[in-house]
């Protein structure tokens, strides 16, 4: 590697070529700054990405957003990928009560157009998995929620369970509400969420905009998203890309400018952006660069379980779905996304699937990441049954697991006041990733806006005009 440095030129460095660093890299690119990325990885997206088993294209984990992701929905139109991830026209949750006494049953959590809190209304009053008297108790915590403050300190350090006790909500609501919405978007339970972080999800999903929690997942592999299109549009804003790159260290140079040792090269650059997670950022982290550069130590870490089920015939007429009462959480059809082949394919006529591709995310997995794949498969495939029916007859061509243990950051109480701003002491150095204070909880919506903010803080600092992206949509 050598450094193309030009003294008329401004040189921005990122280092991380996940989705934080892409958005990062990108907007200053668009500014006129040539741009150097590296990336540790052979490949962009960093824990949203895919690979090959066989004849299918596979996605580490299922990843979804809401209409309300302005961000990542800026992030889809600038990699020109947005038609491939397209919105529910309007919020539509299955959910399933694997232990309801009749047998499964089926709910479902929907909207109208009618404005917020309306919209919801007319779906919590037929919600079956509640008593009437919890759904009230639902109705008066959301007004609850709509007057809170989710940047407010104090809730940073509450627990949402407690929160909900407060309000009158029973063991069954949080199970079949609170947390079926809270766990597949902060990644932990209740009772080891930040108050902040949950208000800022319900507050902004459920009760800012009719269409806010409207739900937009891939349709194509996420690799296609965030590395082969994402590094199509690097290429195209003249970012030049080095992968396979490790960062060794960043050092100020004596004109004010940063060194940044990179594999067997030095690169230098007016503007660093560290777009890793919060450990490597930790190490490679200046002396003096924050106040307290622990801090990011005590940022834990949580785990996603995803389970990947590969059926001979079609099981589940669903996109997705939710589960209550089993340890199944949420339910998604990948067999389009990941290429299976049709069953013309295998000479058996054509027009039609060859089986069933089923992917379960399972978040909050503490208690089951290290769990052996035979033990999972003992334990989810009977309960599949349970919920599916139609698995009954079928034969598991495939059962496989990906693990991410450090999937995101633990959004524990007080979290927020650990999580560090995009600039830092030491000028010319920013910080970008879903664990910095992007008030989001660790979402693709929290990693780009993270590296818009990181990109922003740069601007500026080099005296370069511009504008916020979503400043702009507005």
């Amino acid at each position: 590697m050598t450094d193309r440095d030009s003294t008329s030129e401004r040189h921005a460095v990122v280092v991380g070529g996940g989705i934080a660093g892409v958005t990062a890299a990108l907007r200053l690119a668009d500014a006129g700054l040539r741009v150097t990325l590296l990336e540790n990885r052979p490949r962009l997206g960093g824990l949203a990405f895919s690979f090959r088993r066989g004849e299918l294209t596979v996605d580490n984990g299922q990843h979804v957003y809401l209409r309300c992701c302005t961000a990542y929905r800026w992030f889809l139109d600038r990699v020109d990928g947005a038609r491939l991830a397209p919105l529910q026209p309007r919020l539509d949750v299955p959910v399933l009560d694997a232990a309801h006494p009749g047998g499964p049953r089926l709910g479902r959590l929907r909207r109208t157009a009618l404005p917020v809190p309306l919209h919801l209304a007319a779906s919590l009053a037929r919600y079956p998995h509640l008593s009437l008297a919890e759904r009230a108790a639902v109705g008066r915590a959301a007004f609850a929620l709509r007057g809170l403050d989710p940047a407010d300190p104090a809730l940073d350090g509450v627990d949402f369970a407690t929160w909900l006790r407060r309000h009158g909500q029973s063991a069954r609501a949080v199970e079949a509400l609170w947390d079926l919405v809270g766990v597949a978007t902060l990644n932990a339970t209740a009772p080891n969420a930040s108050m902040a972080l949950a208000a800022m999800v319900f507050r902004t999903g459920l009760l800012s905009d009719p269409g806010a929690a409207d739900i937009g997942w891939a349709r194509v592999p996420l690799g296609e998203l965030h590395d082969t299109l994402a590094r199509k549009a690097l290429d195209t804003a003249g970012v030049r890309t080095e992968l396979r790159t490790r960062v060794s260290e960043l050092t100020r140079a004596d004109d004010g400018r940063w060194n940044v040792t990179a594999g067997t090269g030095r690169l230098t650059a007016d503007a660093v952006v560290l777009a890793v997670p919060q450990r490597e950022a930790h190490a490679l982290l200046p002396e003096g660069a924050l106040d307290d550069p622990d801090r990011l130590l005590a940022i834990g870490t949580a785990p996603i379980l995803n389970l990947h089920v590969v059926y001979d015939r079609p099981v589940l007429r669903r996109p997705f779905f939710a589960a209550l009462g089993s340890p199944v959480q949420w339910v998604f059809d990948r067999t389009d996304a990941s290429g299976m082949p049709e069953a013309g394919s295998r000479g058996d006529g054509g027009g039609r699937r060859a089986g069933q591709y089923l992917a379960l995310s399972q978040s909050a997995a503490e208690d089951e990441i290290d769990t052996p794949v035979s033990v999972l498969r003992e334990r989810y495939l009977p309960e599949l049954e349970r919920l599916l029916p139609a698995t009954r007859g079928a034969e598991v061509r495939d059962f496989f697991v990906t693990r991410e243990r450090t999937a995101t950051f633990a959004p524990a109480p007080g979290v927020g006041r650990l999580r560090p701003a995009a600039r830092t002491n030491a000028p010319g150095l920013f910080l970008a990733g879903s664990w910095t204070a992007t008030g989001w909880p660790a979402t693709m919506e929290g990693a780009v806006r993270s590296g818009l903010s990181a990109a922003g803080a740069a601007l500026a600092a080099l005296g370069r005009r511009h504008e916020h992206p979503l400043e702009e949509a507005a």
